[in-house]
């Protein structure tokens, strides 16, 4: 296999990665690291230009109230504990008056599996959200929750999507892939879909004309090939369909979860893995334009850099941000875009608001 710089060099001459040389850069651990940001960054120029876009948007968690018991989840409560909650209909209009009064061009609604919801449970949710607020875009939902509404109710997923679809749900959240390996799953999540189940919804959502995002949740027990093997399977999708709107890669909250407190999974990713997570997913995913970088996951510090090593985009202003802190994460809860714009300036950058579907708003 040719050197690593070689095979930089070819990739910003247009060379696709194999999985074998993304293998390779992921594993760097010298002073190469900076090299593999620094071709990620000039691929992310030639892409992207000098924009960093983000998304005036806010968070709706309806319920913390879930059957699964993820072991990386430190956000789930079962129904009765002191501090669940399911909010009702009258306080999620509350929140959603709040997010218009905010300027918001996008609500995102993820919720907890609720052991009474049913698909009706979510197609209301949608509407509810889309009559109070018709002009904003509804980012709702995933692949297991699309799963969960339609087993509840005894249809298939795609039936499940084009009722959510109809109540007005504008695009899917990619959540819910965390590695996209089935052992691993068996470990973490031994609840949720299985990959096949989790590709199937999101080709079925890109095929009805519902926009999805990407992610992926590493830091905890895949190994290098395991993000590799995942990486592949979003870019493969993307030859197909070209439904993906964004890749966000989610670094491992570790101090407040399950898996974390038994010993079963390491203490996050380290600052390089981080940096190559980014820098390798802009080399490797060649039809993905947009690379986010979560501030609530590394704070703005790390997050600028990130900017420097592959991603063009920040994500969003949130307001209301609970999963991430409930694994343990702090001052999740908004980003105000005067301090993105200073972010941005910093490294020699533009800041550009933007909508879900990465129109000008």
């Amino acid at each position: 296999m040719p050197g690593l710089h070689h095979i930089l060099d070819d990739t910003l001459a247009g060379h696709i990665l194999s999985e074998e040389e993304a293998l390779l850069l992921l594993t760097t651990k010298d002073q190469a690291i900076f090299d593999i940001a620094k071709a990620a960054d000039k691929l992310r120029a030639a892409r992207c230009g000098n924009a960093v876009t983000y998304v005036r948007n806010q968070n709706i968690n309806i319920t913390n109230c879930c059957i699964n018991a993820c072991g990386f989840c430190g956000f789930r409560r079962d129904p009765g504990d002191a501090d669940s909650y399911f909010h009702t209909d009258e306080v999620i209009r509350q929140k959603v008056r709040e997010a218009r009064e905010r300027g918001v061009t996008e609500i995102c609604a993820v919720s907890g599996l609720h052991p009474d919801f049913t698909g009706d449970s979510y197609t209301g949710i949608i509407r509810l959200l889309h009559e109070e607020a018709p002009e904003v875009h509804i980012h709702a939902a995933n692949p297991m929750e699309v799963a969960y509404g339609a087993k509840k109710s005894g249809i298939t997923t795609r039936k499940m999507l084009e009722r959510m679809q109809a109540a007005g749900l504008g695009s899917l959240c990619g959540t819910a892939a965390e590695i996209l390996s089935d052992p691993v799953r068996r470990v973490i999540c031994p609840g949720k879909v299985d990959t096949e189940t989790w590709v199937r919804i999101i080709k079925e959502a890109h095929s009805l004309g519902i926009a999805t995002t990407a992610t992926i949740m590493y830091g905890h027990v895949e190994t290098p090939a395991d993000i590799v093997s995942h990486l592949k399977i979003l870019r493969d999708i993307q030859e197909e369909t070209g439904g993906f709107t964004e890749f966000v890669p989610l670094s491992f909250i570790h101090y407040d979860t399950p898996l974390y407190r038994q010993g079963a999974a390491r203490a996050g990713a380290t600052g390089r893995e981080d940096l190559l997570m980014y820098a390798v997913s802009r080399l490797y995913l060649h039809n993905i334009d947009n690379i986010q970088v979560s501030w609530v996951k590394h704070g703005i510090k790390f997050a600028q850099l990130a900017l420097l090593a592959g991603a063009n985009d920040i994500g969003g202003t949130m307001f209301e941000e609970s999963i991430s802190k409930g694994a343990g994460a702090r001052n999740t809860d908004y980003l105000d875009p005067a301090e993105m714009d200073r972010m941005v300036t910093d490294i020699g950058r533009r800041l550009v608001r933007r909508t879900t579907l990465y129109k000008a708003p």
